[in-house]
């Protein structure tokens, strides 16, 4: 028997059983993948690339923030004097101070230390979130000229997407709005450049079954609620329709007073 497929071909009873061989034979063969949206897409044996898949949690570390290069070259006035536990804000913080804290210039002293709250560093981390909790609760009165400056740190310790990050954050966002005056409404332009994480990790909660957990302020999903409860509180009439157009989700938890209609007697 000829072992020639073309001479095989010219046989009547053997035309059809070659044509198999080469249909299977170009199936098994690997096909050439290519990116869309392009000339290689319209050629014969390419296969389009699917599109990347995107992780929204993903980490997106910082490199080096403006905290860490001032604690480098020794410009910040503080150190961390010992570690501690406590998750009240209003305790006193581990800081040693190299001098009076009020006393500092707030437009130039406070940006850098809300900066330092997305650096990777635990331990810089942790100087530059006592260090800003101090700051706000010696003199709350001037945060709010520091405001504006405030919201491009807040929102790049944000966009890191790790929770540990936006809970320190959110944390002096919420002590910034219960003791500064007037900075709940002067928040509300500012909610689509501050919000749109929120959004995100607000139904994030790890399910404990029947467990308890008593530290709320490690859950992302909670801490996320109670800020932006408190933002509403203290935000004026506009903070409710700002924050449902950031986090459709959220419900309202002010709720108008009903009243009775005074009866007038005629």
């Amino acid at each position: 028997m000829c072992s020639n497929p073309v001479e095989r071909a010219k046989r009547p009873h053997e035309a059809g059983r070659v044509c198999r061989e080469m249909l299977y034979t170009r199936s098994k063969n690997p096909k050439r993948e290519v990116p869309a949206f392009t000339y290689q897409a319209l050629q014969k044996g390419t296969v389009v690339k699917p599109p990347p898949k995107i992780d929204i949690f993903k980490r997106k570390p910082v490199k080096e923030t403006v905290f860490k290069i001032y604690c480098s070259r020794g410009d910040i006035p503080v150190v961390l004097a010992g570690r501690s536990n406590k998750q009240d804000p209003t305790k006193d913080r581990p800081l040693r101070w190299q001098c009076n804290p009020e006393d500092l210039d707030y437009c130039y002293y406070l940006p850098i230390f809300v900066d330092g709250l997305a650096d990777m560093d635990n331990d810089t981390r942790l100087l530059a979130l006592n260090g800003a909790i101090d700051l706000i609760m010696r003199s709350p009165k001037k945060v709010l000229p520091v405001l504006p400056k405030l919201i491009l740190p807040l929102k790049r310790a944000f966009q890191t997407r790790d929770k540990r990050i936006i809970i320190s954050a959110l944390q002096v966002l919420q002590l910034m709005v219960r003791l500064g005056p007037c900075v709940g409404q002067a928040l509300v332009p500012f909610y689509r450049q501050l919000l749109a994480v929120c959004n995100l990790y607000k139904n994030i909660n790890v399910n404990l079954g029947e467990g308890i957990d008593p530290d709320r302020s490690k859950r992302i999903g909670d801490v996320i609620e109670d800020t932006l409860k408190l933002l509403e509180f203290c935000g004026g009439p506009n903070a409710f329709i700002n924050i449902k157009y950031m986090v459709p989700t959220y419900e309202s938890s002010v709720f108008p007073r009903c009243e009775a209609p005074e009866l007038r007697i005629e």
